[in-house]
């Protein structure tokens, strides 16, 4: 299995794309998040996965920088069915605020011609805290992260022998997600910016965490390898080294920093 980040950044970078990102496994693929734009279809077409392969995404919240984009897979791959080029059906996860606003702008963005496989073979399918579904053949447990702004769901994967990737959305982790997260073999957290540049950033006034502190919660869950995104981009050159150098300091586990397009094995 892989983890391949699509975007690495939050809702304002320039320098990078959006957080969202695919898990794979051989030809399974699991999107999750679209980013705010078109760009989607940019960083898929570079990461080498071909929308046609696509039947399984996760939208974790309303906010333009993880919505928009899906949009646009929505548009192609309706297009793609009405050209016969799309096999199958396609399943689009989500809590009921992200549904309702995907379905509403679909049926007002979007030629009637391409939405009439909407609710046919592509389907919005509502998610519930603690829910589980079997995507790409994984048990995946869909939780709310309680989110301080809109409602907003991350999930754990079972990926065998026990072990799990655990996704905590775009806010810091929530005490009342410690089943999900504790243990962890994986634990994707996003990481605002560094702590000694928290007074450039203003972190906590966003509801967002520091490196540090998502390695300080990583080491208190006993977490393996903790995946951090949804950064600022001021210094994106020296990013992954600035991270790591701060966040190697509270976390014992292995950090991975990754730039857009980047693949980790899992």
């Amino acid at each position: 299995m892989k983890i391949t980040m699509l975007g690495t950044g939050n809702a304002l970078v320039t320098e990078c794309y959006n957080t969202c990102f695919m898990i794979s496994d051989n030809e399974k693929l699991f999107l999750i998040d679209g980013g705010g734009g078109n760009t989607i279809l940019h960083q898929l077409k570079h990461a080498s996965f071909d929308l046609l392969n696509v039947h399984d995404i996760f939208v974790t919240h309303k906010h333009t920088d993880h919505l928009l984009g899906v949009l646009w897979l929505i548009r192609i791959i309706c297009q793609s069915m009405k050209k016969g080029e799309y096999k199958g059906d396609v399943n689009i996860y989500a809590n009921d605020e992200v549904i309702e606003l995907l379905r509403d702008l679909s049926f007002k963005l979007i030629s009637a011609k391409v939405t009439k496989y909407i609710d046919d073979r592509l389907h919005f399918v509502e998610l519930f805290d603690g829910e589980e579904k079997i995507i790409i053949d994984r048990k995946v447990t869909f939780f709310d992260i309680h989110s301080t702004k809109a409602k907003q769901f991350g999930f754990c994967m079972d990926i065998g022998n026990g072990d799990r990737i655990t996704c905590c959305g775009d806010e810091p982790y929530n005490e009342k997600c410690y089943e999900y997260a504790v243990n962890s073999k994986w634990l994707l957290h996003e990481a605002f910016c560094l702590y000694s540049e928290a007074d450039i950033f203003s972190p906590y006034e966003k509801h967002h965490s520091t490196v540090k502190d998502a390695c300080e919660l990583a080491e208190k869950l006993s977490v393996q390898n903790l995946l951090l995104y949804h950064t600022e981009d001021e210094n994106i050159a020296r990013r992954k080294e600035l991270y790591t150098n701060e966040g190697k300091q509270h976390f014992s586990g292995n950090l991975f920093v990754p730039y857009d397009l980047e693949t980790i094995e899992i």
